[in-house]
């Protein structure tokens, strides 16, 4: 393992990113053009610790970077396929199946996309609903995602396998949302062919949930594109939203926004999404915001 090659190839990856680009707050004593340390490690998922040590290149304590901690590394700090590559191969790591699929890195094209919708909340998912990068408004309305991938990382896999997955949608709502990503998964499923990580998954969960298995014999099949959402948030409520989809040419990745007509609840309530993001407003404040908003409505009817 090259640490030392390793290390450097990081910190001039890491240099090269400005914070707008991930999401973060530029801030007026920021001392390095690109991302701190401890900004890569949190992207990444990782401790400040560990990743200062792999910055270093330096072999006394032992670090030896896992496949999954490079994969976290590369989305983190948006390596193109080569770069990614590379960084593997300064590792000593094998490519592994879910480095090496055209889904696994975000397509350039989306992740342009992506940068210019900074007022809007956005992110980059896979056919099988697995996020690979978004944006602090994304984080902001729907929760962190995870930075593990495998099924587990899968919304459509915690769907139908962890009832707390389903929170973010108002009860009544969830038959909907059900059919809905069955269908869209039976599209990833033929797409994909004999593909072992879709099989996988879908054997999986026709065994663990049996609202699954019955809606998959329907064989109802339907690409998500446009969807009417109501998103249940800690502070703000019931936001009612328009989720739009756009599908990379082969259908493996899409980028996912959420928007609402102007004027409408939707529409204010994301701007309060957008001061809570960035300011960090307390409940109280969001609160008193939230009833000025319900008696402007209540005046408008």
């Amino acid at each position: 393992m090259n640490l030392p090659e390793l290390g450097a190839f990081l910190r001039t990856r890491r240099d090269r990113i400005r914070p707008a680009e991930v999401g973060l707050p530029q801030g007026p004593r920021r001392r390095v053009p690109g991302l701190r340390r401890e900004e890569v490690a949190q992207l990444a998922g990782l401790s400040v610790d560990y990743y200062t040590e792999l910055e270093r290149g330096s072999a006394k304590n032992g670090v030896q970077p896992s496949a999954q901690a490079l994969a976290a590394l590369a989305r983190a700090l948006r390596l193109n396929g080569d770069e990614r590559d590379h960084l593997f191969h300064l590792a000593e790591r094998p490519l592994p199946p879910s480095a090496q699929g055209p889904s696994a890195h975000v397509q350039p094209a989306l992740l342009g996309l992506l940068d210019r919708l900074s007022n809007t909340p956005a992110r980059v998912i896979t056919d099988l609903h697995e996020t690979l990068v978004e944006n602090d408004l994304a984080r902001t309305l729907l929760g962190k995602s995870p930075t593990h991938r495998g099924p587990t990382a899968s919304f459509v896999y915690r769907w139908f396998t962890d009832p707390h997955a389903r929170a973010i949608f108002p009860p009544e709502d969830h038959p909907h949302h059900s059919r809905v990503f069955v269908a869209d998964l039976q599209a990833a499923a033929a797409r994909r062919g004999r593909d072992k990580e879709v099989t996988k998954m879908i054997a999986v969960l026709r065994r663990r949930s049996q609202e699954f298995a019955a809606l998959w014999d329907t064989h109802d099949v339907a690409v998500r594109r446009m969807d009417h959402k109501k998103i249940v948030h800690p502070i703000l409520g019931v936001i009612e939203l328009d989720c739009y989809n756009l599908l990379s040419e082969d259908g493996r990745q899409r980028l996912l926004w959420f928007t609402a007509p102007p004027g409408s609840p939707g529409a204010e309530q994301l701007e309060l999404l957008s001061v809570i993001g960035t300011q960090e407003l307390s409940a109280t404040e969001v609160m008193a915001s939230e009833r000025s908003f319900a008696t402007q409505s209540g005046s408008r009817r």
